[in-house]
C-alpha cells in the first residue's frame, strides 16, 4: 500500500525505477521548470485558475500522468504523480508529490486505484496517446474523471508552438498536437464520454498581460481548453 492509500504494483514499479530510461526532458529540466518562473508565469497562473474552478467536483484519489516538475500537482493539491524523466520526478518529489517514474501507458497501478487522473500539456508527447487513455481508464474508480488540459491545434497558441516545432525547437520538436475533434474521439475510443469543457488563455501569444476568468464550453480561439469526461460504465445484458 501506498502512502496515499491506493495500491501499486509493486513488482512492476520496483522494475521501473530499477531499469530507467532515458527521457528527452532529462537534459532539459532545469529550464523546462525556469519557465514557469520566467515567461511561463502568468500563463501558469491563467491556467490554474481555470482547473480551481473544477476542483471541487472531481473525486479523490487524484493522479496526474506526466506530473513533471510537480509544478501544477503542487498548485492544485493533487497528491500522486508519474513521469518517465527522473530529472523531473525529483523535482516533483521536492515539492511533495509521490512520484513514480514510468509511462502512463504502464500498469503501475491496480484497476480502479484512482477517483481523478489528470494529463495537463502531456498528451501531445506522447507516443501512444491511445494506450495512456486506456491505462487511465482502467485504474480509474466506477464513476471516475479524466481531466485533459491541452493546447489543441487549431488555437491561435497551437499554431504558434507548431512553427516552433518545425523550427526544431528543444520542447516542441517532440510534440504532436491535436485538434479537439481528435481528442474527443480517442476519449471515446478509450471508453471515456465528454462532461465538460473549459476554456482560458484567449490573450494571443506574445500579449498575454492578465489573468483571465475561464469560461465554460469550447472556443476555437482559446489557447487552453480543459476537457472533464467520465468513466463510462460498461452495460452487461
Amino acid at each position: 500500500m501506498s502512502p496515499t492509500g491506493y495500491r501499486t504494483r509493486k513488482s512492476n514499479t520496483e522494475r521501473r525505477q530499477n531499469n530507467a530510461e532515458w527521457s528527452p526532458f532529462d537534459d532539459l529540466a532545469t529550464e523546462y521548470d525556469a519557465w514557469f518562473d520566467k515567461e511561463g508565469s502568468l500563463i501558469f497562473l491563467i491556467e490554474v485558475k481555470a482547473f480551481k474552478s473544477l476542483l471541487p467536483s472531481l473525486p479523490k484519489p487524484w493522479l496526474e500522468i506526466g506530473v513533471g516538475s510537480g509544478r501544477f500537482a503542487q498548485a492544485l493539491g493533487i497528491e500522486t504523480g508519474i513521469d518517465p524523466s527522473i530529472k523531473l520526478l525529483e523535482m516533483a518529489r521536492r515539492r511533495g508529490v509521490t512520484a513514480f517514474l514510468g509511462g502512463g501507458e504502464q500498469e503501475l497501478f491496480d484497476e480502479g486505484s484512482f477517483g481523478t487522473v489528470f494529463s495537463i500539456v502531456t498528451l501531445c508527447f506522447l507516443d501512444s496517446p491511445l494506450d495512456v487513455l486506456k491505462e487511465a481508464n482502467r485504474i480509474l474508480m466506477p464513476g471516475g474523471k479524466i481531466v485533459l488540459g491541452l493546447v489543441l491545434k487549431e488555437s491561435p497558441w497551437g499554431q504558434f508552438y507548431l512553427v516552433k516545432k518545425a523550427q526544431g525547437h528543444r520542447f516542441y520538436k517532440y510534440a504532436t498536437f491535436y485538434s479537439g475533434d481528435e481528442v474527443v474521439k480517442l476519449m471515446v475510443q478509450a471508453g471515456f464520454l465528454t462532461e465538460k469543457i473549459i476554456s482560458t488563455l484567449f490573450q494571443k501569444p506574445g500579449e498575454a498581460k492578465s489573468v483571465e476568468e475561464p469560461r465554460e464550453g469550447y472556443f476555437p480561439d482559446a489557447g487552453f481548453t480543459i476537457i472533464v469526461a467520465g468513466k463510462r460504465e460498461v452495460t452487461t445484458t
